[in-house]
């Protein structure tokens, strides 16, 4: 393919076909093995490898023409030092059932030149290989060392999945077929305002839900009991519930009682009622759901879209007691005949826990890069990189910057 005959968003970005001959040489592959692990008999195993699996076709297009390929990858979130628990071990006897005789690095956060992106920690890295590949999307709006610095030294080129999220990711930025919903949620509103912003000037309905809707709620006038609000946010919310773009909020609510607690993890059981609410919510109460008048209203927008993206939970999805807005609307992005598209983390474990991963059209490995990418108009840190690369073909700028 010819960067003339590709998607405006794959232009300048080199793909694997733009690698020289990779016969007898070294690659090293930047991918995305934080993957959650469980204990089994005493011992870590990986408990989900969806992620590995999405890296596969990459790795073994270039075992396939004659590549030794080493993968590097983080895991968790260990603090520039090794840590037992973040040991690449489990991930590694994974990888050797899945593509055997392709190695596998330690943790790249054991250095703490992966997150500082420092020049001397690149050049250890890619000291010994011929070429590399991004074929790690979810990472790829972080400026670290092992994202950043390879293009800049050797011909590189974007993995397969990287150069499928950009497409279909792109696509939505261009020409999404209408109606465009989209439905965002996730606990803090600052970490969300940017992309929300973008959205509303691209789609046609805004269903915004999960811990950050309170502030929104608020900045309309309603009592918000003692959920989760950002006091700072408010005009900017004012601000884009004014934007012209109608934006669907929680009209019910799932709460949990005073004195309460919701289950976030194992030793953390769940205590104290929980009921229905409306917009306003008692103090004391914290909502922690969207209700099922909401759950609707939400589920009636997708089910008439011509494109649907979502990206984060709609309530503590961890306490079964606040996962049904979630689970609901999991099965309406299912259900919907339009394109539909899904971020990763609790959006995409949702979908895969009902065993609905296979009726969405696109199932994202990016979370937080999912959304950078639209809120940055199709830029990102590592795409960047990229397109700057030796081999990248013209023009080797981002899709933002082109004429």
């Amino acid at each position: 393919m010819t960067d003339r005959s590709r998607p405006r968003a794959l232009k300048g970005l080199p793909l694997l076909e733009d690698l020289p001959d990779v016969s007898g040489h070294s690659v090293l592959v930047r991918v995305d093995f934080n993957v959650p692990l469980t204990d089994v008999d005493g011992e870590l195993v990986v408990a989900d490898d969806f992620r590995m699996r999405m890296a596969l076709p990459t790795i073994e297009w270039l075992v396939d023409r004659g590549a030794k390929v080493t993968a590097c990858s983080h895991l968790g979130r260990p603090e520039g030092a090794p840590e037992l628990k973040w040991s690449m071990n489990p991930v590694r006897e994974r990888l050797a059932g899945l593509c055997p005789g392709v190695e596998l690095l330690d943790n790249l956060r054991f250095f703490p030149g992966e997150k500082g992106n420092d020049p001397a920690f690149v050049e250890d890295l890619v000291n010994g290989f011929d070429a590399y590949v991004n074929e790690a999307f979810g990472v790829c709006h972080r400026v670290h060392a092992s994202i950043v610095g390879p293009p800049a030294r050797l011909p590189s080129a974007a993995g397969r999945r990287v150069a499928r999220e950009v497409e279909v990711l792109g696509g939505l930025l261009e020409a999404p077929a209408r109606p465009f919903v989209a439905i965002v949620g996730g606990a803090k509103v600052a970490d969300k305002l940017g992309v929300l912003e973008a959205l509303a000037a691209k789609v046609d309905v805004l269903a915004v839900g999960g811990a950050m809707a309170f502030t929104f709620l608020a900045a309309l006038g309603h009592e918000v009991g003692c959920s989760i609000l950002d006091l700072s946010r408010l005009e900017e919310c004012r601000k884009l519930l004014h934007s012209g773009t109608p934006v669907l909020l929680p009209s019910d609510v799932v709460a949990l009682e005073p004195g309460g607690a919701f289950c976030s993890g194992p030793g953390n059981g769940p205590r104290g009622d929980s009921k229905v609410l409306g917009e306003d919510i008692p103090d004391g109460w914290q909502g922690l759901d969207i209700g099922p008048e909401t759950t609707a209203a939400f589920s009636e927008a997708i089910a008439g879209a011509g494109t649907v993206l979502w990206n984060g939970p709609l309530g503590v999805v961890e306490d079964e007691r606040f996962a049904e807005g979630t689970r609901r609307v999991a099965e309406a992005v299912a259900a919907c005949s339009g394109f539909t598209v899904v971020g990763g983390g609790d959006s995409a474990r949702a979908l895969e826990h009902l065993g609905l991963a296979d009726d969405v059209g696109f199932l994202s490995t990016g979370g937080g890069a999912s959304l950078e990418f639209v809120e940055h108009g199709g830029d990102l840190p590592g795409l960047r990189a990229l397109r700057l690369a030796v081999n990248a073909p013209h023009p080797r700028v981002p899709p933002g910057d082109q004429p």
